[in-house]
């Protein structure tokens, strides 16, 4: 994908976070976004927001990425507006963390079902359309999706399956001249598990640096395919 304008982008989660970082980036390449959120303001709002930024046009779709329907309407919706999908970036995630003494059965399978199945349901209704484009599918993972810590029990199963998933239809769909890359940050500074960010998160990684990670990607040679990359803040707090 050499050049970049007139390309499109479905960004799942894009409504605030690592999501609407990557979004940002992408418009001011000259691609336009969908961007998916389950709330419609927060969609309205983060959609307003991107428009703002330059010639490429962003949509928002409200969706819940644990729904294949709802995942279907959104590939269907940004056909008829965009006219075509280059790119799927499957981002759309969430955490909560325990030992599994205390972890619900309804928290676990909530974690699970975003994080592996919503992209399952991200991926899946878009194939047709990526093939006619030759497209490129990159899902945000995490440097959980190799390193399991006590406490991460549905997290750390939902990361290792994604990254698994990932690197088996990296092998499926490259038949086909569709890429796929699984990016795995460690610590980003995001809204992730309610967190607010703030001056203290200086030294982690940035969401406009996974954007630029998303460019780097999309203009490397046609012959090469980065599968997985790995990612980590460079100058962490010293203990």
């Amino acid at each position: 994908m050499n050049n970049l304008q007139g390309k499109t982008a479905l960004i799942t989660g894009g409504t605030k976070g690592i999501g609407f970082g990557i979004a940002e980036m992408l418009l001011n390449s000259g691609i336009s976004v969908c961007i998916t959120g389950r709330d419609k303001q927060t969609v309205n709002d983060a959609t307003a927001k991107l428009n703002q930024l330059g010639e490429a046009r962003a949509i928002g779709v409200t969706a819940d990425v644990r729904s294949y329907k709802d995942m279907q309407n959104v590939i269907l919706e940004m056909e008829s507006q965009l006219g075509k999908i280059d790119i799927v970036i499957a981002n759309a995630g969430l955490g909560k963390f325990g030992s599994i003494e205390e972890m619900s059965h309804e928290d676990f399978c909530l974690i699970v079902d975003t994080n592996l199945t919503g992209v399952f349901n991200t991926v899946k209704p878009a194939i047709n359309a990526l093939k006619k484009t030759k497209g490129y599918v990159i899902t945000i993972a995490s440097l959980a999706g190799t390193n399991f810590f006590a406490g991460g029990s549905a997290y750390n199963a939902s990361k290792f399956g994604l990254v698994g998933f990932s690197q088996a239809i990296m092998l499926d769909l490259r038949q086909h001249e569709i890429k796929v890359t699984t990016i795995m940050p460690g610590s980003v500074t995001s809204h992730f598990n309610d967190h607010t960010p703030d001056d203290n998160d200086a030294w982690k990684i940035q969401p406009e640096d996974i954007g630029e990670m998303v460019i780097y990607l999309l203009n490397t040679n046609a012959r090469s395919l980065p599968s997985k990359i790995e990612v980590r803040p460079s100058m962490p707090p010293k203990r």
